[in-house]
């Protein structure tokens, strides 16, 4: 069962149990929504301000930088990742603990355990970063907000590939097995739309050529659904779990 890190079941008072599925659909359907809305807002009431490029050539998708940045598409974004970001500090704590369970005694992977968790907390941060300085507020903050966000994505994607494929080699539970081979499958999808974004971004840059920065958009969406696909594998991590707000009890004194 999963709780918070100074929780105690027989001592304190539960005010809300979830089962851990749902609170991980939740948080990953806030981003998504969000950023669906976004896409579908900007492409009908700002389609030239959010197509238009400094080539001034022919593109027909906004990059998520130019949907999330006019309002109401902004407040929109502001609120799905302001209600999303507390719930995944919270899920990056509950696998370092996992993690420690899991690797007690092995030092290697008890460091790669403490390198994830830092890495997902300046995921998440670096997402907050960009959502909340848009790319037309502040782009050099946003820009490096965006840069922190995708490498330690990808570097906190790679640690826990190498620390579940460990698991799966000592436990053979099903859904371990499972998050492990979509864990994998995931991590190289984004990994290759990763460099098919930054690809076309350079080459829209350098040649300035038609519908090369729609496909610039198209694999950068492809980075977020399997990021946001990758995160949500800890379906199988954590299905019997269940996350619990409880207020302690009050000791009696006679």
């Amino acid at each position: 069962m999963l709780q918070g890190l100074l929780s105690n079941v027989d001592r304190d008072r539960p005010l809300i149990r979830v089962r851990f599925t749902s609170f991980a659909v939740a948080t990953v359907l806030l981003p998504l929504t969000g950023l669906l809305v976004c896409l579908v807002t900007s492409l009908l009431y700002h389609y030239e301000d959010a197509t238009y490029t400094h080539c001034q050539v022919s593109n027909y998708l906004p990059s998520i930088s130019a949907a999330i940045s006019r309002p109401p598409e902004i407040y929109i974004w502001r609120s799905c990742i302001g209600l999303h970001s507390a719930p995944r500090y919270l899920v990056a704590a509950a696998y370092f603990s996992f993690y420690r369970g899991r690797f007690a005694g092995r030092l290697l992977e008890l460091l790669l355990s403490g390198v994830a968790l830092l890495c997902s907390v300046a995921e998440n941060t670096g997402l907050v970063l960009l959502t909340y300085v848009a790319s037309t507020e502040a782009y050099k903050v946003h820009k490096y907000g965006f840069i922190v966000f995708i490498a330690c994505s990808l570097l906190h994607m790679l640690i826990t590939v190498r620390l579940w494929h460990v698991i799966q080699r000592h436990y053979v539970s099903p859904e371990e097995k499972t998050s492990f081979l979509w864990k994998t499958r995931l991590f190289l999808v984004n990994v290759g739309c990763c460099a098919a974004a930054a690809y076309f971004f350079r080459r829209h840059n350098k040649y300035c050529e038609t519908g090369v920065y729609t496909l610039f958009a198209a694999f950068e969406y492809m980075v977020v659904f399997s990021n946001m696909a990758f995160h949500m594998t800890a379906f199988w991590d954590f299905g019997s779990a269940q996350v619990m707000v409880a207020t302690p009890q009050e000791d009696k004194r006679f």
